[in-house]
């Protein structure tokens, strides 16, 4: 890959002195957290004090039988409770507006609850905005409105250990006809509370869990090479890749360790506050057509252009790939910073190998005839692209496509 070592006028990874004057940064965390095997339990307290009466809970089919001990719990506290259960793995517009009419006919709520992966919790954040203030849900993505205040109180609870949603203000949704996903981006849509309970994510099978993984990763690697980043970002990543480094292959292998399982919940959580503090990058750009177009999952999507978007963010950001390389535990003790960086991105590759992440988009059915449809697609996501340490043409996300068809 030649290309990737071009001279590197582009290159405008952060400095490592005065992050803090050009990086200014305020740190946004959900404002409860209960944590540990068993925290599950945890969810009428918090329900009593947000002083529910009618809850509403958002989910997926898929998860929907883990939602029957905590809407039992709820309700023998005296609590009326409301499941939908249609979240779709990536909703679209439609689909939400959907789950909005759906609940605006069940009445009133005073508190939302999203269990499920990201899609449920993105749901149910949007859904806790919408339902207390009067907005057009198109009006928020096409930017014609703005989130003004907070909506009803609401807790999100993670089964898997990937998107960090139950700690970002984000809500990300397809649109159709764009054919990519848009983030509503809001402090408005922070969790009120978050419960990390291990055991919920034992079901996983190990090709979930290694995709939802990955995903987590990506999300602690992007922000920490991130412009955005900033003291509390580097922070959180770094803990984030430990964590997820040292256990991610023993969940997939056993997917009943509940350490390993806690390590990647806790990496994700991580990786969720450092994109409220930071940002990802081009990864997730490149990454947003292939879900908006082709409905790829978002995590394998991830893991997949991970190591390809890593070897061109390489250049000029060698201090960084070294720190994240340590974080890892690798073998880089002696090495400079350039050689550190490389086994760095090596460690990617060999680390999706190991969990059975495709190596290429044309064994998902991507083809030559997709690659401009896909760069047209990466190139409208500016809010991310305009974070990547290194800056990206348009030839250069060809470039990296088509390395992977």
């Amino acid at each position: 890959m030649d290309w990737i070592r071009q001279a590197p006028e582009h290159v405008t990874c952060r400095p490592e002195t005065k992050r803090m004057n050009s990086n200014p940064c305020l740190l946004l965390n959900p404002g409860r957290v209960h944590a540990g095997a068993g925290s599950l339990s945890a969810l009428t307290e918090l329900a009593r004090y947000f002083r529910a009466q009618r809850v509403l809970i958002i989910t997926t089919k898929s998860v929907a039988r883990l939602v029957d001990a905590p809407r039992q719990s709820l309700e023998a506290a005296g609590l009326a409770v409301t499941v939908i259960a249609s979240t779709p793995p990536e909703p679209d517009v439609a689909d939400v507006q959907a789950i909005e009419a759906q609940a605006r006919a069940a009445g009133d709520f005073d508190l939302v609850v999203g269990i499920g992966g990201g899609s449920a919790m993105d749901v149910a954040k949007i859904m806790a905005v919408l339902l207390a203030q009067n907005l057009d849900l198109r009006d928020v993505l096409a930017k014609k409105v703005e989130i003004t205040s907070r909506g009803l109180p609401n807790i999100m609870v993670p089964t898997t250990s990937g998107t960090g949603a139950e700690a970002t203000p984000n809500s990300i949704i397809l649109v159709p006809e764009y054919a990519l996903k848009i983030g509503i981006v809001s402090p408005y849509l922070l969790p009120d509370a978050v419960i990390l309970d291990p055991l919920l994510t034992l079901s996983l099978p190990p090709d979930v869990t290694a995709s939802t993984g990955m995903d987590a990763l990506t999300h602690a690697i992007e922000c920490y090479c991130s412009k955005k980043g900033n003291a509390f970002s580097d922070l959180y990543a770094l803990e984030a890749i430990r964590l997820i480094a040292r256990s991610i292959r023993k969940a997939v292998q056993d997917g009943n360790d509940v350490a390993a399982r806690e390590d990647l919940l806790m990496g994700a959580y991580w990786g969720g506050v450092c994109i409220a503090t930071s940002s990802t990058t081009a990864v997730h750009a490149l990454a947003y057509p292939l879900g908006g177009t082709y409905r790829m999952a978002h995590g394998l999507s991830n893991a997949i252009l991970l190591p390809s978007v890593m070897a061109f963010n390489q250049v000029g950001c060698e201090l960084r790939f070294a720190a994240m390389a340590r974080a890892m535990a690798l073998p880089v003790q002696g090495l400079d910073d350039q050689a550190a960086a490389a086994v760095f991105v090596q460690a990617l590759r060999e680390l999706n190998r190991d969990l059975g992440i495709p190596d290429s988009l044309k064994s998902l059915g991507i083809t030559p005839h997709d690659l401009e449809g896909l760069v047209d697609g990466a190139a409208k996501v500016t809010r991310l692209l305009d974070n990547n340490p290194r800056a990206m043409t348009r030839e250069d996300m060809r470039h990296i496509y088509a390395a992977l068809i």
